[in-house]
């Protein structure tokens, strides 16, 4: 597997994802049911996003404190950050949910927020050397 030695950028975006995931995470999982009126998103949708949440803040915080991380892994994280942007958006124009206006300012700000992570990511990775094995 090819590693590389992640360049100071990208474990600093790897570490704020992870934090700002987790603090998300815990957020819509404890306060699902008040947050579900509010945005008009349903519990379980809230409830199901803060579980996964959960383990991939830890699991890119885990990250985000290494020096060497396989690159197929941090090209992983860039595209699931660009996938939950995209499924986000989808989910805003699918019909599925009918969120109120917070709903649809939430949805969007998170999408925007994971989107720059992941722009950071993307650079963070293009600016890392390669390991030597």
């Amino acid at each position: 597997m090819m590693n590389i030695h992640s360049s100071p950028l990208l474990r600093q975006a790897l570490v704020a994802d992870a934090a700002t995931s987790a603090a998300f995470g815990l957020l819509m999982l404890t306060g699902a049911g008040p947050l579900s009126g509010v945005l008009g998103l349903p519990e379980v949708l809230l409830r199901i996003a803060g579980l996964v949440l959960l383990p991939y803040a830890g699991f890119i915080g885990w990250l985000g404190v290494r020096e060497t991380i396989s690159k197929p892994v941090a090209w992983a994280v860039v595209l699931g950050n660009a996938l939950w942007v995209a499924d986000s958006l989808l989910l805003l124009v699918s019909g599925w949910v009918a969120p109120t206006s917070a709903g649809y300012a939430f949805v969007i700000a998170q999408a925007l927020v994971v989107l720059m992570y992941a722009e950071f990511q993307y650079v963070g990775l293009r600016r890392s050397a390669e390991a030597v094995a």
